[in-house]
């Protein structure tokens, strides 16, 4: 059932900018692997092989800390909807933080945000796809505007303020590269 590919197919394309979420995956070399549910805007194709994504101030910062160490990344995409399907793109990524002279260029895919806390470049090596059969139906009944809330409630130095406090190590103690400070 399972059919694997080198690229992204336009098939493939369009059935990512079909859903409303989708999910990250990383892992250190040691430590907890860690998946996020991520809302579908924060993405964007760039090519059959290219693949960026936003990653707005949050609770966790796993991803960026586990990418430091291996640059590692899979991204998956679920239909709840009618037709059942799977579709992973595995490849490397790497961090780009707001000081980050390509940071700017990429962010302009994006609506504006102070929140934006990284964004990852996914080069994509494979593609795979499966049936997601056992996938049940969901229906999508909207973005929430809660993180959008927080954030404008926060302003730009609380954000600040709470990468400081919050987003410099992972739950199992890694640098995550936030504010450029080296692992002590």
């Amino acid at each position: 059932m399972a059919k694997q590919f080198t690229a992204l197919e336009d098939a493939h394309q369009a059935f990512i900018a079909a859903q409303h979420i989708f999910f990250c995956g990383t892992a250190a070399d040691e430590g907890r692997v860690n998946v996020s549910p991520k809302d579908a805007a924060s993405l964007r194709v760039l090519g059959p092989n290219r693949i960026i994504w936003r990653n707005l101030t949050g609770s966790g910062n796993e991803t960026a800390a586990h990418l430091a160490r291996i640059n590692r990344m899979t991204l998956m995409w679920c239909s709840f909807t009618t037709r059942p399907l799977i579709l992973r793109a595995y490849g490397t990524a790497r961090t780009l933080h707001t000081r980050d002279a390509d940071f700017p260029a990429l962010n302009a895919h994006f609506p504006e945000s102070f929140a934006a806390r990284q964004i990852y470049d996914l080069s994509v090596d494979l593609v795979q796809t499966s049936c997601g059969y056992n996938v049940p139906f969901f229906d999508h009944q909207g973005p929430r505007d809660t993180l959008e809330k927080w954030s404008e409630n926060k302003g730009p130095q609380g954000i600040k303020d709470y990468w400081e406090e919050r987003n410099q190590r992972t739950i199992d103690g890694l640098p995550t590269g936030i504010l450029d400070i080296p692992d002590a």
